[in-house]
């Protein structure tokens, strides 16, 4: 990365973005409905009632990214062996450029940041098959959970305001989409040489090569990495819900969650920006509740804590970490 580059993103880059980031959140939180009771709510987690269900909400921030840098780094190793900590510090930089992209796309670019030159365009091949592997576990459990609502009175389709014929067709659609990723998942090589025939894709194939390094070890590997990092999640709503009082049966509530993530990756929107559609879809799928206030507490703490604090801590590493390359 030659100087001029470096500078601009010490200097520039970095402050930049959190600037950004802090403007962002007070657009998107002044944006919200009763914002100001569910702050006041907020403030009474860490000490009221159950507050280890709070501390542990906070635990498992920690632990949901660190799972995600462990994953990162088992991926590099056929690229450029990191140590755990520069794996985990890429993965914040990749969540702060992220929120300003759309559907997360600017992971990649935060990423690679911390690889050498002329690995960059195979470590975001890489960064890639990480995130299809989580995408299959989030697909997986959706599934899991639509046909939970079609078949439990407690959780109907009906009662959730949604066609049971469109929910039948999503979860068709849904089960052949999984299938179809988890094939080309453990099946690389034909992944390779299908994209290879996407027109100008023979300039990118050496880049795409590198994921063919990969056994069926190292894949389920990264599929049991995206499943524990995935029950972090669904632990982290349950929580919260619980402490703010929505009603809910532990395991009605849990597939509905696991709906709310399907149809979360595959809207499309900006990380920064989809506050608002998290709280309509969580509005949605746990409309049996009255508590819509706790709904959307919850739903703008778990936005909070897991992807714009650790954005911030990102747009500082940045400079930080240059900082640290010049010497």
């Amino acid at each position: 990365m030659n100087k001029s580059i470096k500078i601009l993103l010490k200097w520039f880059v970095g402050p930049l973005l959190a600037v950004w980031l802090f403007y962002s959140l007070y657009q998107q939180v002044k944006a919200q409905p009763d914002i100001d009771t569910s702050i006041a709510i907020i403030k009474t987690l860490p000490f009221g009632a159950g507050a280890w269900k709070f501390w542990m909400v906070i635990v498992f921030v920690f632990v949901n990214w660190g799972l995600e840098a462990r994953k990162w780094q088992l991926l590099l190793q056929v690229l450029q062996p990191v140590s755990f900590m520069a794996a985990f510090k890429s993965v914040l930089c990749g969540v702060t450029f992220s929120l300003n992209t759309p559907n997360r796309m600017g992971e990649y670019a935060g990423r690679i940041l911390f690889i050498d030159d002329g690995k960059r365009i195979k470590a975001i091949t890489l960064s890639v098959a990480g995130g299809m592997a989580q995408l299959i576990i989030t697909m997986l459990m959706g599934c899991f959970g639509l046909i939970y609502l079609l078949t439990h009175s407690d959780a109907s389709a009906d009662s959730l305001g949604i066609s049971v014929l469109w929910l039948r067709i999503f979860l068709c659609g849904s089960i052949l989409g999984t299938l179809i990723f988890i094939f080309f998942f453990f099946r690389m090589n034909w992944l390779i040489w299908l994209l290879g025939k996407l027109p100008y894709a023979d300039r990118f194939s050496k880049y795409m090569n590198v994921l063919e390094t990969f056994d069926a070890k190292i894949l389920l590997r990264l599929l049991s990495i995206s499943f524990f990092r995935y029950a972090v999640f669904v632990l982290q709503y349950i929580f919260m819900l619980q402490l703010l009082q929505v009603e809910q049966n532990v395991w009605t509530g849990l597939w509905i969650i696991t709906v709310m993530f399907w149809i979360l990756a595959i809207i499309p929107s900006f990380a920064i920006a989809d506050l608002g559609i998290r709280g309509t879809v969580a509005k949605t799928l746990f409309s049996y509740s009255s508590n819509t206030i706790g709904i959307l507490t919850a739903t703008f703490g778990i936005w909070f804590v897991n992807l714009f604090i650790p954005a911030l801590i990102g747009s500082l590493l940045i400079l930080g970490i240059k900082i640290k390359k010049e010497k």
